[in-house]
């Protein structure tokens, strides 16, 4: 008779800044997780609403780590990967304004025991605000570099219910294979927040490690509860890591044959956004990816040296439509 696998540990992981009540609702979503051998750990990136205290007092199970300062996304999912309990086998990110159901986690992992061969697991995340329209169904990464949330502010279809391999996963809620996450050095703490998760994504495709969407892993989330839909932050950070993105990651002559399209794409992101009020934010963003860029040169040198997954493999995974409906 064979034995049982027994279920393997996962570290949740949220990085809170000023997450308030609605990082106390997450926390008490996540204390109702149906998967039987999980951790949580919150790393505060130094908070003023009182956050971290009501964790301590509300939720003594939490692991908090008190980074002292703003971290940012990046650095501080790092600094919770580095103290996650040694028996974790897996990584899975959660935001303090996402609400998972109850089996979230154990679709997941359900999802990464019948398929070995994917390392990223995406949820379907539903828009808290309306709870019928979908907030996304994966990352997808467009052949120019420009990346979006594939069914983002559509109603539910049936389409949407299919799981299908994804570029990436949004980390507002996903699972990564831990020793592939560690192999890569986790996120690129540069990038301080915006688009580390698609970055993160696309190393693990370069190194041959496919990524999966779990329709039935569902988590409400409220999205940009904390810096702001469409702000100046989020243009800035986003806006100048997406130049990183693509100057660290396309492979091979794929990188020579799109950089026209890369450059069109920040000619009419400068453009747009300069129309739209939003000037200052987007030369700046610009203006710092170009100062950034022989650091980037040299990560892309590191990262390309290790590719294992063929241009072809890549290729297919790229968008070449401008679909938001489709990765």
């Amino acid at each position: 008779m064979p034995v049982a696998t027994p279920p393997q540990k996962v570290s949740v992981i949220i990085v809170n800044w000023n997450g308030g009540d609605l990082l106390l609702r997450c926390l008490g979503d996540l204390r109702q997780q149906t998967w039987p051998d999980y951790e949580v750990i919150v790393v505060d990136n130094a908070s003023d609403d009182g956050s971290a205290q009501a964790v301590t007092s509300q939720f003594p199970e939490v692991r908090l780590i008190e980074a002292g300062s703003n971290l940012g996304f990046a650095a501080g999912n790092n600094l919770a990967v580095r103290h996650a309990s040694p028996d974790s086998h897996w990584i899975a990110l959660l935001n303090p304004d996402a609400f998972p159901e109850p089996d979230w986690l154990q679709t997941l992992m359900d999802a990464a025991q019948q398929h070995p061969e994917f390392a990223i697991f995406g949820s379907r995340l539903m828009d808290a605000n309306t709870r019928t329209l979908l907030d996304g169904t994966g990352d997808a990464y467009h052949i120019s570099g420009l990346v979006w949330r594939t069914a983002h502010g559509q109603a539910l279809q049936a389409e949407h219910l299919k799981s299908r391999e994804i570029f990436s996963t949004c980390a507002a809620a996903g699972l990564y294979r831990r020793d592939v996450f560690d192999e890569l050095g986790g996120f690129d703490e540069d990038y301080f927040c915006y688009i580390e998760d698609i970055d993160l994504g696309f190393r693990y495709q370069l190194l041959g490690h496919r990524c999966l969407y779990v329709p039935e892993s569902v988590v409400y989330h409220v999205g940009s509860a904390l810096t702001g839909k469409r702000s100046d932050f989020c243009v800035y950070y986003g806006h100048r890591n997406l130049v990183w993105t693509f100057v660290k990651n396309m492979p091979g002559i794929l990188f020579w044959l799109l950089l026209p399209l890369h450059l069109a794409l920040n000619l009419v992101s400068l453009a747009y956004f300069t129309q739209q009020g939003q000037g200052k934010p987007i030369w700046n963003a610009k203006r710092d990816a170009v100062k950034g860029l022989p650091g980037a040169w040299r990560k892309r040198q590191w990262i390309q040296r290790r590719r294992r997954a063929s241009l072809s493999d890549i290729w297919r995974l790229l968008n070449k439509n401008l679909s938001r409906s489709k990765n």
